[in-house]
């Protein structure tokens, strides 16, 4: 079984990420035994890339960058001070990524989080080739910068456009370089088979987020984490698994959080760890998630 690097998302405990709290959260990252911190971009501002690679460093800790669109950005609009400004905020998250070492920016990068709207076959394949369209240079400059993006489908509540791994790959595979980011909680929701979902991604699969089935720790849950897995080995992913858990308020998008998930956001990570270091050595009879 592939030995993965293991990451957390700061947005277990804090949105938006600023230095400060960085500061306060790599050494407990570190002394957790963590491997990646995943750093989340809601402005390019909330953060200095350069600091944070100095402190991640120091803490012998790897990063990886989420990112997500707020209101005011949008790939799909036809308005072209809200494109100009998304694509400044993408080119931004890549710059942010090179600095601190990231290979991948992953997130829903196509239209806000909680957008929703109905889409016929015409509106569908016209939004998907507005898309593309407008990817395509944003996903060559990250390649400029060693760094990937990676789209992520979100379910039928956070999104109308992409919610299953075969609907990303219409827009994925007409991108060069584009690669597709997974997260066990939208694809419990969306896909019939999670395993398989993982498997139909194949190398395209750059990223991988992990949380239960209700967005909590990571073994707390219903899902077969073996044959995800498994199915992960079989598409030759061996990036990292990174917990990402969201607090009950603060938040700048919407994520609909509205009780405690664990015992404590330090529970969420630290169990969510020991469960998935146990599942990769393969010794989960000793684990309890609570």
């Amino acid at each position: 079984m592939t030995v993965h690097p293991i990451g957390v998302n700061t947005w277990v405990w804090v949105s938006p990420l600023t230095d400060d709290a960085l500061t306060r959260l790599v050494p407990r990252i570190s002394g957790w035994g963590f491997d990646v911190v995943e750093l989340p971009m809601m402005s390019t501002t909330d953060w200095d890339p350069a600091y944070a690679a100095d402190l991640l460093a120091a803490h012998g800790l790897g990063a990886t960058v989420c990112a997500g669109l707020l209101p005011d950005h949008d790939l799909l609009t036809d308005d072209a001070e809200v494109l100009a400004r998304t694509g400044d905020f993408v080119r931004g998250c890549v710059r942010a990524a090179a600095t601190v070492g990231a290979r991948v920016v992953a997130g829903p990068l196509y239209s806000p989080a909680g957008r929703r709207w109905p889409l016929d076959s015409a509106g569908r394949r016209d939004a998907l080739a507005r898309l593309v369209t407008r990817l395509r240079p944003l996903a060559g400059y990250a390649a400029e910068h060693g760094v990937t993006l990676a789209l992520e489908p979100l379910n039928r509540f956070d999104s109308s456009l992409l919610n299953t791994v075969t609907q990303t790959l219409e827009v994925v595979d007409g991108v060069d370089g584009l690669g597709i980011a997974l997260d066990t909680f939208h694809v419990n929701i969306e896909e019939r088979d999670v395993a398989a979902a993982f498997r139909a991604a194949g190398n395209r699969l750059v990223h991988v987020q992990v949380c239960a089935n209700d967005r909590g720790t990571p073994g707390a849950d219903h899902f077969d984490w073996p044959a995800i897995l498994g199915a992960l080995a079989d598409v030759g992913y061996a990036g990292p698994l990174c917990i990402e858990s969201f607090t009950a308020a603060g938040l700048e998008v919407p994520m609909s959080v509205w009780r405690p998930l664990a015992a404590s956001r330090d529970a969420v990570a630290v169990d969510g760890l020991s469960f998935l270091r146990a599942l990769m050595t393969k010794d989960t009879s000793t684990i309890a998630v609570s």
